[in-house]
């Protein structure tokens, strides 16, 4: 039995040439729906490419769209492709996200300001723009972090802009509920990913001694979350901050 079947539903998400964004792709797609997969146009092509590729990967039922969370314009150009590629936006996975990891006495305003724009913004601009078009009892996901609870030292601008995410999917809750569309956050503790990776080892290795299963999760363990918040199975769960973190917090 089928239990998670999106055939015929459109999902778009942010940030999905690679790392979560690209498993969370995948994994609805196995599942039956179409997909948009969004990518940031970085100066190297690097994201094009993945993007591309996953494309060619995955056959039909899925496109590539560039768009920079951070400009409103974009994102709106990014939905309306979406509908007019599919008749409907059912899912919106808010993903996209970057880390510019320093000290308070370090940062810089731009550092801040980079971070805060991807990571919150870019969420506000993709939930504004798909509202007037999500269909009913549609889906919007919202990906927070443990560090948005736990607040890492060094994480002062990603911890800020994660809790803000959480703090927009309790608000969204309430403002679509009547629509029956849910909004959830999922908050992924350390997930190997390039990201995690520019972690120092020795780091790492405090970090997986605090973890009770002992282990970093993978992108799929975040991916079956979404899946999992996208059907009917969890339609009466909404504005809640769901941690997949092996135990470590939350």
């Amino acid at each position: 039995m089928i239990l998670i079947d999106l055939t015929g539903k459109t999902a778009l998400v942010t940030g999905a040439s690679q790392g979560i964004g690209a498993e969370i792709s995948k994994t609805l797609h196995r599942a039956g729906a179409n997909v948009v997969i969004n990518y940031f146009d970085d100066p190297q092509g690097n994201n094009v490419v993945a993007a591309q590729k996953i494309v060619a990967e995955l056959g039909d039922r899925a496109i590539c769209c560039e768009a920079d969370v951070r400009n409103a314009q974009a994102v709106q150009a990014m939905v309306a492709q979406a509908v007019a590629t599919w008749g409907s936006l059912d899912i919106v996975v808010n993903n996209a996200g970057i880390i510019r990891d320093r000290t308070l006495k370090k940062m810089t305003h731009d550092d801040w300001d980079s971070v805060i724009s991807t990571n919150l913004t870019g969420v506000f601009h993709l939930c504004k723009a798909a509202e007037p078009v999500l269909a009913d009892e549609g889906r919007i996901i919202n990906i927070a972090s443990i560090a948005g609870v736990f607040g890492f030292f060094g994480q002062s601008n990603y911890a800020a802009a994660k809790a803000g995410v959480i703090g927009l999917t309790k608000v969204l809750s309430r403002e679509l509920a009547r629509r029956k569309i849910t909004v959830n956050a999922v908050a992924p503790g350390m997930i190997h990913t390039p990201m995690a990776a520019t972690v120092p080892p020795e780091v790492q290795a405090k970090m997986i001694a605090s973890i009770p299963l002992g282990a970093f999760g993978e992108p799929q363990d975040i991916a079956h979350m979404i899946a999992f918040l996208c059907r009917d199975l969890a339609r009466y769960i909404t504005g809640q901050t769901l941690h997949v973190n092996g135990g470590w917090h939350g």
